[in-house]
């Protein structure tokens, strides 16, 4: 557990470098474009609406999921995995591609997966206030259940930073890995309930789906915003979660500590 703990003390007293870095690099990303930060909502805004046309009213006829308008449903499960995916995919990337950089100074690379998840927070802070104030208009407020929505949040990000961790390790030795997450992710979409209701399927495999702790992330959500049930009544859902995530974290915290000073010799 020492791996671990070192970790997170260097990600604690270096919160203030983390989130220097991570304002300079999100404003320095739209600082040549006209319309700026305003693609942080205008870009999911439009590929929302693409997979609604197609999902929502191309295959289902525009039908609900139970009760529930299937866009509401949807955009509940859309607008975290918009955060989740580029994440992983430049969290990924975030050591080798700064390496060359912080091998010149002393520099904590541990901080790199979290100034990538942090500058990716802005956006997705901004979509879930909106998403939050449509399901309200729209009279699906989930009351009391959205006090857990906190706790999600805490998930999400602990698993973000967990997985990141190891693949930026994992990529910086082994190039290919990269090629391989951005491919996984692309196929991983389709296999979480976000463009359709996995529910339907036989026992087994929504059992099976359920392996991928990201399930949990996005189930989680959807009950927060929508209402369904809270996350204590699925404890051993829950347990595994926690066992994976952790596990994870481990693995990656030992072997980034293990590797990170011969990271330059990768390159």
């Amino acid at each position: 557990m020492n791996f671990v703990w070192q970790i997170l003390k260097e990600q604690f007293s270096n919160l203030n470098l983390i989130f220097r870095l991570s304002m300079f690099q999100e404003k320095s990303r739209y600082n040549m474009h006209y319309l700026g930060a305003f693609w942080q909502i205008l870009n999911p805004v439009i590929q929302i609406g693409i997979y609604w046309f197609i999902f929502g009213i191309g295959i289902r006829g525009g039908s609900s999921v139970g009760e529930t308008p299937f866009f509401l449903w949807f955009i509940c499960g859309i607008v975290p995995w918009f955060f989740i995916s580029p994440t992983i995919t430049q969290g990924s990337n975030s050591v080798y591609s700064k390496i060359n950089l912080v091998s010149k100074m002393k520099f904590p690379v541990s901080v790199l997966p979290t100034i990538k998840i942090v500058e990716n927070s802005f956006s997705f802070i901004a979509m879930m206030i909106i998403t939050v104030m449509i399901l309200v208009l729209n009279g699906y407020f989930s009351g009391i259940y959205l006090l857990q929505l906190p706790y999600f949040l805490l998930c999400l990000y602990i698993l973000l930073y967990s997985i990141t961790l190891l693949l930026s390790t994992l990529t910086t030795i082994i190039r290919d890995i990269q090629t391989m997450v951005q491919s996984i992710m692309r196929m991983m979409m389709y296999a979480l309930p976000i463009l359709w209701n996995v529910e339907s399927l036989p026992t087994f495999f929504v059992n099976l789906l359920q392996l991928n702790p990201l399930y949990y992330i996005i189930d989680g959500f959807r009950n927060s915003l929508l209402g369904g049930e809270w996350f204590f009544y699925d404890l051993d859902y829950t347990f595994y979660f926690w066992f994976i995530t952790l596990l994870i974290l481990f693995i990656g915290s030992r072997y980034h500590l293990k590797f990170r000073h011969k990271f330059v010799d990768y390159i």
